[in-house]
């Protein structure tokens, strides 16, 4: 009975020890939590290691902060934290890494004010006995975390995610002010939650939950309409370039169609007259006419069934048709497979420095020709991606092409930069290689993302 008591005494009365133990064992509960909230919320891909790198690494920095630090000094430091780990760790843009921050903290700060409140009133306690008595800080800021799973748990079961990817850049500026200035509301509403929480009004408590969930939902809710709004217009900018495609396709066939009595008279009379070279060379005309049609369906978006892919391919190919350069396009993939393996807005960097240089040197050849080409590797888990062009400069370097400023083009000042953006693409990626190679007739650059 005496142990029972002896141990009572130890977790009713003020103990800063037992504060410091219970509070590193929450600060492990507190990082799973968030990083299961955040991670699906905004679908961010994780595994078994960067789950357990990234607990480990913000309890740890999260624990220390609050020992050594004072409010809201440690909130601050907890936050920055929290975003460059998230960034490393997870390999996030920053806006993406800036709501993992934002969501969870203010949802954290909204249950402290109800939460904090109700206990106060339960215990009839203080704020500052609440923080200081081990029994009840630790049941007090467990059901916080309790109630911050549950919700991770009905945004699993509901299947609730924001797609930041498809934002513009203005729109993504946007964002981060707004998730700034959120931030800065909450920071502020913490340091006022650990001085005057006991003494406020609850009328007042109320007010300032209410207002700071308005706050969110509202935020939330613009977040997803401008997404729902990206999402749209996108799927309208591949349905024009569709549309434009199978009106091309139409055309083709009719003038096809038109002259097919021709065409076959034609034929009859190379063979009356026994001309076979003749007949080559008009069949060869022929063939590139029909090679045409065929490219423009490969560009349906059944077969290229990634939007983003869709919308570059398809602006290159007309860039290529422009210039008299006929681009060939073959996908052995679904290419959704390339977003689930990579960031896409990398990717669709990559390949449209890629295109860019291949349409730039085609042009300059007698035979325009560019060759696309989408495949899996199943036995080398990978995708390949190539992109190969006829050029004119056999006596390209490619090993100085990716330095910064290197170009074989006469106009250096506008040159130069591209591939060299893409080798910093690839330096933070450690599942992507490119090669390049080339022979007496084609350059080519391969891509490989292996999963």
């Amino acid at each position: 009975m005496n142990i029972f008591q002896t141990v009572w005494n130890a977790i009713s009365t003020p103990n800063e020890t037992l504060i410091n133990i219970s509070g590193l064992f929450l600060c492990f509960i507190e990082a799973y939590v968030n990083m299961s909230l955040f991670t699906t919320l905004l679908n961010i891909k994780s595994n078994r290691t960067s789950q357990i790198a990234y607990v480990l690494s913000f309890s740890i920095i999260g624990f220390i902060s609050r020992i050594v630090l004072p409010n809201p000094i440690g909130t601050i430091v907890n936050m920055t934290s929290m975003l460059i780990l998230i960034m490393f760790i997870f390999k996030t843009n920053f806006i993406k890494g800036l709501f993992s921050v934002f969501v969870p903290i203010f949802i954290i700060s909204a249950l402290e004010l109800i939460i904090f409140k109700v206990y106060l009133k339960i215990f009839n306690l203080d704020y500052e006995s609440l923080m200081n008595i081990p029994f009840y800080r630790f049941i007090s800021t467990l059901s916080i975390y309790l109630v911050l799973f549950l919700i991770y748990k009905l945004v699993k079961y509901v299947k609730f995610n924001i797609n930041i990817d498809v934002l513009s850049k203005k729109n993504k500026i946007l964002y981060i002010v707004n998730a700034i200035l959120g931030l800065c509301v909450i920071a502020t509403q913490l340091y006022l939650i650990s001085y005057y929480s006991d003494t406020l009004p609850v009328l007042i408590t109320l007010i300032s939950i209410i207002g700071l969930a308005g706050y969110f939902f509202l935020s939330l809710y613009s977040m997803l309409n401008v997404a729902k709004l990206e999402l749209t217009t996108r799927d309208l900018e591949v349905q024009q370039w569709h549309n434009k495609e199978l009106q091309d396709m139409h055309d083709n066939l009719r003038t096809f169609k038109h002259d097919f009595n021709n065409i076959i008279q034609s034929i009859g009379g190379y063979l009356d007259k026994d001309d076979m070279e003749g007949l080559r060379k008009y069949y060869k005309d022929l063939l590139a006419d029909c090679k045409i049609i065929v490219n423009l369906a490969a560009l349906d978006p059944n077969v290229i069934n990634s939007p983003s892919i869709y919308n570059i391919l398809s602006s290159k190919y007309y860039k290529a048709n422009e210039n008299g350069i006929t681009m060939n396009i073959e996908s052995f993939l679904n290419l959704t497979e390339i977003e689930d393996n990579m960031k896409i807005y990398e990717f669709i960097r990559m390949f449209g420095i890629l295109l860019d240089n291949a349409i730039e040197a085609a042009k300059e050849c007698e035979k325009k020709e560019i060759n696309v080409y989408f495949r899996k590797e199943l036995n080398r888990h990978r995708l390949v991606v190539i992109v190969e062009n006829t050029y004119t400069n056999k006596n390209v370097d490619i090993d100085k092409i990716y330095e910064k400023n290197y170009t074989s083009k006469n106009d250096k000042e506008n040159h130069g930069l591209g591939l060299y953006e893409v080798r910093k693409i690839l330096n933070r990626n450690n599942n992507l290689n490119l090669f390049t190679t080339k022979n007496s007739e084609y350059f080519k650059q391969q891509l490989e993302i292996y999963y």
